[in-house]
């Protein structure tokens, strides 16, 4: 299965759309679009507070539960911070999840091919392996 990329066009492989399909996800506000309101990833909300152990352990369940709720390409077995404290304290960190990738997971089967890592940072996802 292949589908297309949203910025460029382009032909993209089924990999590149379940990742695309995060995006689409964690960029959502629940609630903003029409026909589906409980759709997207609840984290744009709490974008700007402080940044706590609390509230990043908010972050860390709501990206989770959310990809869990609507990619079924993808079940989430860790996600860790990425960068020093001094990052953190700036607002440059980032967030690595670690997935179990099952190509065929929106057709109901749910077998694993791999384990792979997405990072998340301020420009976005980026595929670490």
């Amino acid at each position: 299965m292949s589908g297309i990329d949203r910025h460029t066009g382009k032909i993209i492989d089924n990999f590149a759309s379940a990742v695309q399909g995060i995006e689409v996800i964690l960029s959502t506000r629940i609630g903003s679009r029409v026909l589906r309101r409980e759709f997207g990833g609840g984290i744009a909300e709490l974008l700007g507070r402080l940044l706590t152990a609390n509230l990043f352990a908010a972050f860390q369940q709501l990206i989770a539960t959310a990809i869990d709720l609507w990619e079924p390409r993808f079940h989430v077995r860790r996600i860790s911070a990425t960068g020093s404290v001094d990052d953190i304290r700036l607002g440059k960190a980032g967030l690595v999840i670690e997935v179990d990738y099952r190509p065929l997971g929106h057709l109901g089967d749910f077998t694993v091919e791999s384990v792979r890592s997405i990072a998340l940072r301020g420009n976005g996802l980026q595929v670490v392996s």
